[in-house]
């Protein structure tokens, strides 16, 4: 998934398969500011959203790029934003200096940008001077880690932890439910970090559900070292097993080589996030890995999207009500071999 060292991510939803915009789970609607519209009111329906429109400035800043997932979130905004002429984005340098990237909103603010799409590094540390700049009126898009206080973001976008869980456990159940005694092993991602608990909770939960549970588990830190120590780790304590859940895949670049290492293949394995070469992997059929679980690191791209809409006071061509909702929580989908060429366009790599 998203994480790097110092994550404070938040989680996403189950189900099965879909696509991720149009998947979304949209919640909440009660703006502290009173929307403008003026694009005449309404929806645009038939949509000329994605038609030129005034030109907008967004300032855009994340974490460093020290993850796949990060580098992928930060290229896909600005993929997003070039597919548009009216889009000026202004890309802060990536960091994970708590005091450097408030110092790169406050640039935002003097500048007057028209919106700022905003990864914090940590939700907390930066909700102040988010909320300075929706109090300067520029609107804010929090993406992923969540601020502390709903009032300093006009919109936040989210993955669902807890919903990738569940989307690993149902796979698991439907190729495991009719065999009670199944051995279950899990990588975890850094265990004190909420996201990896709402990830572990809805593991648990879903394979609950079908009378299974999970029998080995490790904590590994989301890179490859730590991924390949952990696994080694849990083939050494457990000589059998059914299936296992890898929280991140690009952990799960070292958990590979532990496995191929160990010569172990009785078993299958899920990953999570949704990186290229995992997905390269279930296409091969090269390894015990045969699905994923998408933690999308569109979310940036999406905001992006956003961004552009509330800077020109457009809604969402694909709802009736008015506006650009609050929140917006996106899908966590189980990615096969058999839908596969449906994602792999779009994922980052690890």
């Amino acid at each position: 998934m998203s994480a790097a060292r110092q994550r404070r991510f938040r989680r996403l939803m189950p189900t099965a398969v879909g696509l991720i915009a149009a998947g979304a789970l949209i919640t909440g609607c009660t703006s502290n500011t009173p929307e403008s519209n003026s694009s005449g009111g309404g929806n645009n329906a038939a949509s000329d959203n994605d038609e030129s429109g005034d030109t907008v400035t967004i300032g855009f800043s994340a974490p460093a790029a020290d993850h796949g997932w990060i580098a992928g979130i930060t290229q896909a905004a600005r993929d997003e934003a070039d597919k548009y002429d009216d889009i000026d984005l202004q890309v802060a340098e990536g960091t994970n200096d708590v005091s450097t990237q408030i110092s790169q909103v406050e640039t935002f603010i003097n500048q007057k940008v028209d919106a700022i799409v905003l990864l914090p590094f940590d939700g907390a540390a930066l909700t102040p001077v988010a909320q300075q700049a929706m109090d300067a009126g520029i609107p804010v898009i929090n993406v992923d880690r969540e601020f502390d206080s709903p009032f300093a973001a006009r919109t936040t976008i989210l993955g669902d932890n807890y919903g990738m869980g569940v989307s690993a456990g149902t796979y698991i159940c439907s190729r495991l439910g009719d065999k009670p005694d199944a051995i279950i092993g899990e990588v975890a991602g850094i265990d004190s970090l909420p996201l990896t608990q709402d990830r572990s909770k809805g593991f648990a939960d879903a394979l609950k559900g079908c009378g299974l549970k999970v029998s080995h588990r490790v904590a590994a830190e989301f890179t490859v070292e730590s991924g390949e120590e952990q696994m080694s780790n849990l083939l050494q304590a457990a000589p059998h097993l059914d299936a296992v859940w890898n929280h991140d895949d690009d952990q799960g670049v070292g958990v590979l080589a532990a496995i191929e290492n160990a010569g172990r293949d009785e078993f299958f394995m899920v990953g999570g996030a949704g990186s290229a070469n995992a997905m390269r992997h279930i296409q091969d059929g090269d390894s015990v890995l045969e699905a994923t679980v998408i933690y999308p690191h569109t979310q940036a791209a999406d905001g992006i999207k956003l961004a552009r809409l509330i800077a020109q006071g457009k809604s969402m061509s694909d709802l009736t009500s008015q506006g650009v909702p609050r929140r917006i929580m996106l899908n966590a989908p189980v990615v096969t071999k058999d839908n596969v060429d449906e994602f792999i366009k779009n994922a980052f790599e690890s």
